[in-house]
């Protein structure tokens, strides 16, 4: 999952691009997809967050990035931590509870931990990580390095309290982090509206006299500019920014299924989102634009399913930890 450089707006974007993100993307929807075929087996003692319609926003951010940028996540965490070049091997080991995992089987979904992609941790603690995401930029700032932190949260995140504390702290220290909300306008069952007054949620950030603006979450360029440019401002010592991005889950909040049946949003608003697939979009504009034929498409697909498989295989022929381990790579008193 290498960061990709280059001309990233609109027609300009170079073809390595934009096939880049396309794989990116489908890589991440094609592990959730089949994470979710798997759930129902039960050998999978967890807890999972699907991000499959949101992946534009991983991507788009994760393909600015450098390995020694930071990233830190939510519960839904897993199109972060591909996108941020984990291994897909080891996280679906992490899934299993398996000693190959990339939290050594202690963490499952919600808290995955991989150092070697410089992604931090990610945790189920509404808003846990903004304030982590700041304590790591400013230990940076006392090494003298210029390495951006990163925050993934959603809208729900903003409710509370940290993250203003944080925006402001982040803001009067000119601290490297980049926020990335992603707004997906609902907090399990409950809709933005409901929860928030109507106002679009950058412009808090703006309050608090940081750079902040708002991006289509479903298409991957515009993510991408945004980041770039965020992190461009960010790197100059001009200090924090905030990206609202608008997106959607197609899935329930937590585990497998559709929801529609529980009554909280309308069979006709998900099929709406589902016409702003990120992925068909991208695999639209590049057809359209002869930079990807059916046959290049055809061996993509077929590789990152041969991937996808050979790491449930991986997975599940892991072994568990051992019962000797128990107190190992825990925090004990």
């Amino acid at each position: 999952m290498g960061v990709v450089h280059g001309d990233i707006s609109g027609k300009g974007a170079n073809a390595g691009f934009l096939i880049d993100s396309y794989k990116n993307m489908l890589l991440i929807r094609r592990v959730e997809e089949k994470i979710a075929e798997l759930y129902s087996e039960r050998e999978m003692r967890c807890p999972v967050h699907l991000s499959i319609g949101q992946e534009a926003v991983a991507v788009g951010v994760c393909m600015n990035l450098s390995k020694e940028d930071t990233v830190f996540s939510n519960h839904r965490a897993h199109s972060h931590y591909i996108a941020k070049g984990g291994d897909i091997n080891r996280m679906l080991a992490e899934l299993y509870g398996k000693a190959e995992g990339c939290s050594k089987g202690r963490g499952g979904s919600m808290h995955l931990i991989d150092l070697s992609a410089n992604f931090i941790g990610a945790t189920p603690i509404v808003g846990g990580t903004i304030p982590l995401t700041a304590g790591s930029a400013l230990a940076s700032k006392f090494q003298n390095k210029n390495n951006v932190s990163v925050a993934f949260f959603g809208d729900s995140a903003v409710e509370e309290g940290v993250f203003s504390e944080t925006v402001n702290f982040s803001s009067l220290h000119k601290l490297n982090v980049l926020f990335i909300c992603e707004n997906n306008l609902y907090s399990v069952l409950t809709p933005l509206k409901d929860r928030q007054p109507q106002r679009e949620i950058f412009k808090i950030a703006q309050g608090h006299d940081i750079l902040a603006c708002q991006a289509d979450g479903n298409d991957v360029l515009k993510v991408c500019e945004a980041a770039k440019e965020a992190l461009r401002h960010i790197k100059s010592g001009k200090g924090p920014v905030l990206i609202e991005c608008m997106t959607y889950r197609w899935l329930e909040h937590c585990g497998p299924n559709d929801d529609v049946n529980l009554g909280y949003r309308t069979e006709e608003e998900v099929i709406e989102w589902k016409k702003k697939d990120p992925i068909k979009m991208l695999k639209e504009k590049m057809i359209k634009e002869k930079i990807i034929g059916n046959d290049l498409l055809e061996k993509i697909e077929l590789e990152i399913l041969d991937k996808v498989n050979n790491a449930v295989k991986f997975a599940k022929n892991s072994p568990f930890p051992e019962k000797e381990s128990l107190s190992k790579h825990v925090y004990a008193e």
